[in-house]
């Protein structure tokens, strides 16, 4: 009988281990991206503090809606040449096609997933929730660096141009009201 319970009770703590494993794994996983840029995470930073050097990578800027989310959504330009160590400053334009309130928030990745790492927000639109209203239009700036580590080593040397990508999703509880909201937008 002494065996049984035993047994019992190590199954048990294995299966309750599992379980905050389980609760635990997507914070974990999203802050092995973040530290790592695996999967084409970017880094963030308060401020830009590093220094500019003769190095330049294009970046080119994508944007994509989910289909349950009436907005369009598209960069104000097509791609900025940047030095490493520079800071940039782009634009997007979101405008609400219904007729109804509604939160947005924007995933984003970086190509090429090697490059990710060195690729530095210090403000975005995606950082909060984004209420927009029926039929308002919005501006919404990034500021960013690519960080002249990417210069350090020679497997970066072929890193010449960098895809920010966003795709805009609708939030079903969302955690600000517009009143109290602290948007990043420019109207």
């Amino acid at each position: 009988m002494g065996q049984n319970r035993k047994t019992v009770f190590m199954l048990t703590g294995i299966a309750l281990a599992m379980l905050a494993l389980g609760f635990a794994s997507k914070p974990l996983y999203e802050k092995f991206c973040a530290v790592t840029g695996y999967g084409g995470t970017t880094k963030r930073a308060e401020v830009n503090d590093t220094q500019v050097i003769d190095r330049t990578v294009r970046v080119y800027f994508d944007s994509n809606v989910a289909p349950d989310l009436p907005w369009e959504f598209k960069p104000e330009q097509r791609f900025v040449d940047v030095k490493l160590g520079q800071s940039a400053l782009a634009y997007y334009r979101v405008k609400n096609l219904s007729d109804e309130a509604i939160v947005g928030t924007a995933n984003f990745n970086v190509t090429p997933i090697k490059g990710a790492p060195f690729f530095v927000k210090t403000e975005c639109f995606c950082f909060t929730e984004q209420w927009i209203e029926p039929g308002q239009e919005v501006t919404m700036p990034v500021l960013f660096f690519v960080d002249p580590e990417l210069n350090a080593e020679k497997r970066y040397d072929d890193v010449r141009d960098m895809t920010l990508s966003y795709t805009f999703f609708r939030v079903k509880d969302p955690k600000t009201q517009p009143a109290a909201q602290g948007r990043d937008v420019l109207n």
